[in-house]
Formats: structure tokens, sequence, C-alpha cells
């Protein structure tokens, strides 16, 4: 079929060529096919929609904030072309099987943090936090400067998955307690909801740690099912109400010093996406975890003043008890290392990187708070 120039524009100006009739005017050609670059033809775009389960209780502030964020800005970066539809905890299946129900294809994406899958993979934990580790601004540049981040996706990619830095909550408190800390000897058949390293590091101060998701705990610590729980930051423990149930708030968190959070895809349906859409996904994930470790800071701010106005007591663990749990740890992760190859290869690119930071923020951050920033004046006990 022919068609003259001038009676081809007039159609299309009268709105009487089809679209099947421009494909076929242009010999066949597949309007639906992508282009050289990845992006989709605007006409024929293909339409994703998608599942994420999530560790965090539903709506959780900031964590689940952040998740429910993160799929806003996905949609609109990608102009409706992927969705979706996020999960919290035992809302489509429980919190702790967010990673194998990822990695089998029941939901396409994840939120949690990888110290929850140490019984899989005990190389993960060291992504999530490393007792007496790194703190977030430290942690961020190993992943994402230090060579963490090709680690991860290596280790990642025998569970099918694609691993995203997705947020910190920045150096967390020691957690509440029902029987002071004095010694560590008081750790001693302690039952405390406390997951990865420090769990194992509590085992060794013969406590007994108890993994328990965040819906969990303030009926946990309530019912005395646990002794103790550490959770987040102070404005998190005020939403929990910890400090209606447990006389002790101690300091410094120990165990969690900058404790990293995670996107995690399914790989293979991470593999099928355009280039541009997992380009969004990735930059969707940067952004949440600048927004995550923002508004804990600034939210942890503003708890932790109300906290101590209300007559909380923070406590601060004996410098000899840190001492002997710092000790523990570091037989906890030769044991760790000695006994799985790809744990090893992690921690010594994390401590070689932790140290180099250490050194350097010997002369910055600490001459900074030492120096320079002063207290703001509240009696911290």
């Amino acid at each position: 079929m022919k068609i003259s120039r001038k009676s081809f524009f007039k159609g299309i100006a009268l709105g009487t060529v089809s679209l099947p009739f421009l494909i076929r005017a242009f010999g066949g050609k597949n309007f639906a096919q992508e282009g050289s670059t990845g992006a989709p033809n605007v006409l024929t775009a293909r339409q994703y929609r998608w599942k994420m389960v999530t560790t965090w209780p539903p709506n959780f502030p900031i964590l689940g904030e952040a998740c429910n964020k993160y799929a806003e800005l996905v949609e609109k970066m990608s102009g409706g072309r992927i969705r979706i539809r996020v999960y919290g905890g035992n809302e489509l299946v429980p919190a702790l099987e967010a990673f194998d129900t990822v990695r089998t294809g029941g939901a396409e994406i994840g939120s949690g943090a990888a110290y929850y899958w140490a019984g899989k993979a005990p190389a993960a934990q060291f992504f999530a936090s490393v007792p007496f580790g790194m703190n977030a601004q430290q942690l961020n540049a190993w992943i994402l400067g230090g060579g963490g981040i090709e680690l991860w996706e290596e280790l990642y990619r025998d569970f099918n998955l694609v691993p995203m830095p997705g947020g910190n909550t920045g150096v967390q408190m020691g957690g509440w307690f029902n029987r002071e800390i004095n010694t560590i000897d008081d750790l001693k058949g302690l039952k405390m909801r406390i997951p990865g390293l420090g769990g194992k590091v509590l085992e060794k101060a013969g406590g007994a740690p108890v993994l328990l998701a965040g819906g969990e705990i303030y009926t946990g610590l309530e019912r005395g099912v646990i002794d103790a729980t550490e959770w987040l930051g102070p404005y998190h423990d005020t939403l929990m109400g910890f400090q209606d149930i447990a006389r002790y708030y101690y300091t410094p968190g120990w165990h969690e010093t900058g404790t990293m959070l995670e996107f995690f895809v399914n790989k293979e349906q991470y593999d099928k996406l355009p280039s541009d859409l997992q380009a969004i996904l990735k930059t969707a994930a940067a952004w949440s975890n600048i927004w995550t470790l923002s508004n804990m800071e600034a939210k942890n701010a503003l708890a932790l003043t109300t906290l101590v106005e209300k007559g909380v007591s923070i406590r601060k663990f004996p410098s000899d008890v840190l001492d002997k749990l710092r000790q523990y740890t570091e037989e906890v992760i030769s044991d760790i290392t000695a006994s799985d190859s790809f744990s090893r290869r992690v921690y010594d690119s994390y401590d070689s990187f932790r140290k180099k930071a250490a050194n350097y923020s010997l002369i910055t951050e600490k001459e900074f708070y030492d120096k320079i920033q002063k207290s703001g004046g509240l009696n911290l006990g």
C-alpha cells in the first residue's frame, strides 16, 4: 500500500492513521522492541508489578516508611512502568522469611538487614554490623568505595539475589535491661533479644540470645520471655514503649555501631529488566540510604531529650564489661572466619578498611567531638 506524504500527515492530523497502519507503513518494524540503549519505546513500554516483603512491621516509622517511599520513588522515576506493593512483616509472609521468599520468586524485592540471614550465609552479617566495628559513614565508605559491594553481590549471587544498601540506623543504644550490668557476670543467663554477631558475643559471655522480629519484642519483654532487648535508638524505643516495662537504658550500642539496612532483589527478575529500570532501582536505594540515616539521626536527637526530661536515666556499660565483650567479639569472628572461607575474604576486606578509617577519624571526627562540639547541656546520668 502506498500513501503520499501529504495524505500521511493529513491522516495523522485527523486521527485516521492507526498504529497498526503506521507499523505496516514502516516495514513492519516492531515498536515493542527496546532500543540499543535499553530504554523501551514509550508506545508499548512493558509494565512491571512487583511485591516487596519486609522484616519491618507494616508502616514502621522510618524503616517501613523508607520502603513505602522507595516504592513511590521507583514508580515516579519510571513513569509508572514499575510499581511495587509493599508488605510489612507477617502481612504476606513471616518477617524473617523475606529472604527466602524473594530468592525463590515469591516476591521480587525485599527489605531487611543482612545479619538476619547469617544462618544461611555466615558472611552476610559483616554487611550489616560488626560489634566494635565501623560507624555508618565508615561502613558506607567501605561498601560503596572500598570494595564491599562487589563482595556483597558475589555472596548474594549464589542465592539468586542482588543486594543494595538501603539505609543505616547510625550508632545504636545498648538496650533496655531489667537488671543492672555492673560486671561481665551479670550477663550470664541473660535472655536478650539481640541478632547477628552481637548475639554470638552475648552467648560467649554466658547469655542467651533470642531472635525476635520487631513486632514481637514488647510482648516478649513484658511477659518475661526475654530479660533485655536492644532495638534501635531513643525514637523507636520510645514508640515501642520499652521505657514502661524495662528499668535500665544502656549505652553504647557496642553490638551495632552503624547497622546497614538492605534491599534485595530477585536476580532473575532484575536481569530481565531494561537497564534504565535497573538503574532506577539502584538510584532509589541510594536515596533511601541517605534518607533513612538522616531521619534516624534527627528523630533520635529529639527523642533522647524527651526521655531524659521524663526522668529516664542513661546508664553506661562499665569499661571492663566492654573490654571483655571486645575480647569475645574477636573470638567469635575468629571462629567464623576459620570455618568459612568467604567470611574470611569479607572480614579481611572489612577489617583492613576499618583500620584505615579509624586512623582518619581519630584526627578528624574525634577531634571534632572532643574540641569543637560541646554538650547540649543534658544531664545524661
